[in-house]
């Protein structure tokens, strides 16, 4: 038995968490509870470049979010 979401011709989407995190999914498969589409649709390879090229900040969400509230209440520095 193949497993169909290792064929190179397999449509793929790409997928993005609510923590901003990308992934790829079987185009033929529901999108995970958490995730959304993320508007990319191709061969995993055509996906996996995509997010190759727009993620290019990997700290989740919630952690920029933290590090800009601290930047913001942070004094002026010298």
């Amino acid at each position: 038995m193949t497993d169909e979401t290792t064929l190179p011709e397999t449509e793929h989407v790409v997928v993005i968490s609510d923590e901003e995190r990308y992934s790829i999914w079987p185009a033929w498969k529901d999108i995970p509870w958490g995730w959304r589409d993320g508007g990319v649709r191709g061969t995993k390879a055509e996906c996996l470049a995509h997010i190759e090229e727009v993620w290019t900040d990997m700290r989740p969400l919630s952690l920029r979010r933290a590090m800009e509230a601290e930047d913001a209440s942070a004094p002026a520095g010298d």
